[in-house]
Parts: structure tokens; C-alpha cells; sequence
């Protein structure tokens, strides 16, 4: 085996595993967005990645290993892998998945991502794992210390796919951008195994049917999506006969805005008409807001201090420039950082505190309905103070998660809770869920109750 040949094949075991890397990432991103970055959706995606990476990984190991099929396996592989990258990580077609998913009935966000696992993680991982166990047994065969530089190799890319894929690219161009260039490499692969000017026509073809429906334009005029970043994939569209705008996160309604108070989103209004326009207007007060969304909360109050707080660092340029269509007043700032994290360290304490990063039942941050988390809230609550939160959970506590929920909340703050619960609602069907709007109020309370043995009402009346 010549020296270029050696090189070829480290090269390809690098590109293999720079793109297993990326694909798997990619995959966790954009499922997130409609089954919700969950432990449970994350673990299913890497467990079938794995297990299917394992069954390429032996069946290269007993394949009779023919010079003249190695090439030719590599390259159907590689396209192959170009394909399903092209599938399982655009955002039009895994919409249109989860769209089909539902209306055939399965709404399970588990079923769904295993479903999804299987039909689009499961090629792809499984030739990710044949290519490396048939390149690695023929760089053997030259010379059996070649095994350190096969791992060697096949990890720096796994670890560069890692880290370029989302600390990089994600960010700067955007995750349809990323699925393009990784589709880019994984034929570049394919044409390294096997070079053939025949070939380049079909590799212009699947790059062309990548990009039509992962470019900018295509994303925009089909979902109306103006940010497609690592963190959120959001899109504005237009409301109420051109009177209001709607903003969409994560396939989640976020945000919506209009002039007229009577269109915002009925516990927006709720909040604003019975909290954010009741503040005194003769001191200021320090608002908090965990979840800026689209920034309508407090939109017309420039008089009181607000701080936002989200991990997103677009949504304040896409605000300013899609959905409000105008600069957030000077009383307003709006800090990138981790909701939980920011609560730890600052040393501010606040007025009023509005929590709305429950904008789903499916993308509902773990960490952030935890004992932890509300207990940190609860510390920067000024005495006096008022703790605001918007969930989507049942009226009638006809879950699990609405009951935990809820002990939660009450374990923390103890007394003085206000449960609202936002538009109609059947008390006996129980099915379905609506906006629960929980006021806390951070007033004394000494938890004394009325006894037949001591009514004090008459004096506390």
C-alpha cells in the first residue's frame, strides 16, 4: 500500500467520523425543536445512534475484505450518508414528519423521536460504523500499529464535528447552513473513495435538493423562519388581517405583538392589565423578566426599570427588526445568559419577577421546574415583591405534571399563591390544557388557621 493511499484512508476515517458527529448533533437540535430538548427525546437519538453504529461496527469486522469492493463500498456509503443527513436534518422535512405523526394520531414525543430514530438514524450510524471497522482492517494489514492513529483520527474528528458543528457554525451561519456543508463533506468523502467525473453530477444534484429546501429564502417563504441558530429556530408571521404579529419558537408560540392591547395573548393581557399597569408610577420598580420572548411585556411602560433575561442572543435583533419593528426603549436591558445561572450570581434583588420559559408542555426546560431553580427565584424577590409565572398545564390537575408542578411551587413559596387560569375551561372533563397564570405574593404569613377553639375573624376582618 503506497503512502497516498494511507493517507486517503486516514482521511476518510476522519471525515467518517467528523460527520457521525455533526449528523448526531444536528439531529438532537432540530427534533428538539418539536419533541423538546429532553433527557428522555436526547438519550433515544443517541441510543439507536449507537446501537446501529455497533452493528456496522461487527458486520465490517466479518465481511470479506476485497480491495476492489472497498472503494466502491466507501462510496455508496458516503452518498448514502449524504442522503440521510439530507432527510433527518432539515427542518421542512422533519416538520413535515412530526406533521404526519400527529395527524396519524401519534402525538407522544417519545414515539415520535424513536420512530424518527429508526427511519432516519439508523443508515446513517450503521455505515458510519461499517466504514471505520473496513478502513481500519485494511490500514491493518499494512501495519498492525496503526491502530492508535485510526482511533486517534476517527476521535479529532468526532471531537472537531462536536465542537465546530455547534459552537461554530450553528451560531455564525446557521443550522441550515450547517447541514449543507456537512452533506458537502460526507460526498467529499464518496468522491475520495472513488473519484469519478460521472459521479459529480449526481453529488451537484443532492447538494441542489439540500439547499432548496435548507436555504434561507426557501425556510422563509414556506415557514416565514427568520432565525435558524443552535438554540432557536424562529419564524414571524402575520395575525389578525395584518393587525398583529405572531412569533414562533421552537414550533411554539412565543411571543405576539399589535397596538392594540386587546390582541396580545390573553395572559399577556391578564398580566398587563392587572400587574404591569397597577405598578405605582411615583417609584421605580425593577422588573425581571426570565424568558424575553418578544419583549411585550411592560412594551408601553418607560418608566420602571426591565431586565430580560434569555440563553438567545438573536431574539433581540430579530425583535427589534421582524416583530416589534422598533429599538426597546432605554428602561429596558436585555442580558444573554442561562435563566438559572443568572439568578445565582446577581447580586440584584427585584420588584416583580416574571417567569415565561414554559411556553409549551414540549419544551419545557428541565431545570427549570425544579425546587433548585424556584428557590433562586424566590431569593431575588425584593419583600413586598411579586413573582409572576406562565405555565401550560391542566386546569383541573388532570396530570402528573401539572400536580408536581404545582407541589412544587407551593413547597418553595409556601403561602400567599394565586393559581388563574386563563379563557374557559371544563373543571369535570378535565382533558386538555390552558395558560395558568401562578401570582406569588412575598408578604408575611404566619400560616394560622380558624379553629372552633380560636376564630379570631372579628379582628382580622
Amino acid at each position: 500500500m503506497n503512502k497516498r493511499i494511507r493517507y486517503l484512508l486516514l482521511l476518510l476515517i476522519f471525515i467518517n467520523g467528523y460527520v457521525s458527529l455533526s449528523l448526531e448533533l444536528i439531529a438532537i437540535r432540530q427534533v428538539g425543536i418539536f419533541a423538546g430538548n429532553t433527557a428522555v427525546t436526547t438519550s433515544i437519538i443517541i441510543g439507536i445512534f449507537l446501537a446501529f453504529m455497533s452493528f456496522g461496527y461487527y458486520h465490517g469486522a466479518v465481511l470479506r475484505l476485497i480491495k476492489t469492493n472497498l472503494r466502491k463500498l466507501l462510496y455508496i456509503s458516503f452518498v448514502i450518508i449524504a442522503l440521510m443527513i439530507m432527510f433527518g436534518g432539515s427542518h421542512t422535512l422533519i416538520e413535515d414528519y412530526f406533521t404526519i405523526m400527529a395527524d396519524m394520531g401519534i402525538k407522544s414525543n417519545i414515539a415520535g423521536t424513536f420512530i424518527y430514530s429508526l427511519m432516519f438514524l439508523s443508515a446513517a450510524p450503521y455505515l458510519f460504523g461499517l466504514n471505520t471497522a473496513l478502513m481500519s482492517r485494511f490500514l491493518h494489514r499494512y501495519n498492525r500499529d496503526y491502530t492508535g492513529k485510526i482511533m486517534a483520527i476517527d476521535t479529532i474528528g468526532s471531537v472537531l464535528g462536536s465542537l465546530l458543528t455547534t459552537l461554530i457554525l450553528m451560531p455564525m451561519i446557521g443550522v441550515n447552513h450547517t447541514v449543507i456543508i456537512v452533506v458537502f463533506l460526507a460526498l467529499c468523502g464518496a468522491y475520495i473513495a472513488k473519484p469519478r467525473k460521472k459521479s459529480l453530477i449526481s453529488f451537484v444534484i443532492i447538494l441542489a435538493m439540500t439547499y432548496a429546501v435548507n436555504s434561507d429564502y426557501y425556510l422563509y417563504e414556506q415557514h416565514r423562519i427568520v432565525e435558524n441558530n443552535a438554540v432557536s429556530t424562529i419564524s414571524i408571521h402575520d395575525g389578525d388581517d395584518g393587525n398583529s404579529k405572531l412569533m414562533v419558537m421552537n414550533w411554539s408560540n412565543a411571543s405576539k405583538f399589535s397596538k392594540d392591547k386587546n390582541l396580545y395573548l390573553p395572559y399577556i393581557k391578564y398580566i398587563e392589565d392587572n400587574i404591569i399597569t397597577k405598578m405605582p408610577k411615583d417609584e421605580q420598580m425593577d422588573v425581571l423578566v426570565l424568558g424575553a420572548g418578544g419583549f411585550t411585556i411592560g412594551y408601553d411602560d418607560h418608566f420602571h426599570n426591565y431586565t430580560f433575561i434569555d440563553i438567545d442572543k438573536s431574539l433581540l435583533e430579530v425583535s427589534e427588526k421582524y416583530f416589534l419593528e422598533e429599538k426597546l426603549t432605554m428602561n429596558k436591558e436585555f442580558i444573554v445568559e442561562d435563566a438559572s445561572q443568572f439568578l445565582k450570581y446577581t447580586p440584584k434583588m427585584y420588584d416583580l419577577i416574571f417567569l415565561d420559559t414554559y411556553s409549551s408542555q414540549e419544551n419545557i426546560p428541565q431545570d427549570l421546574v425544579t425546587e433548585e431553580y424556584l428557590q433562586r427565584v424566590k431569593d431575588k424577590l425584593k419583600p413586598g415583591g411579586i413573582v409572576v409565572m406562565n405555565i401550560i398545564s391542566s386546569p383541573s390537575f388532570n396530570n402528573r405534571f401539572t400536580m408536581k408542578f404545582d407541589n412544587t411551587v407551593r413547597k418553595i413559596f409556601g403561602h400567599n399563591i394565586q393559581r388563574q387560569v386563563i379563557g374557559e375551561f371544563d373543571a369535570w372533563n378535565g382533558e386538555g390544557n390552558n395558560n395558568i397564570v401562578y401570582i406569588i405574593y412575598n408578604k408575611p404569613n404566619s400560616g394560622a388557621t380558624y379553629t372552633h377553639d380560636k376564630n379570631t375573624l372579628i379582628f382580622d376582618m
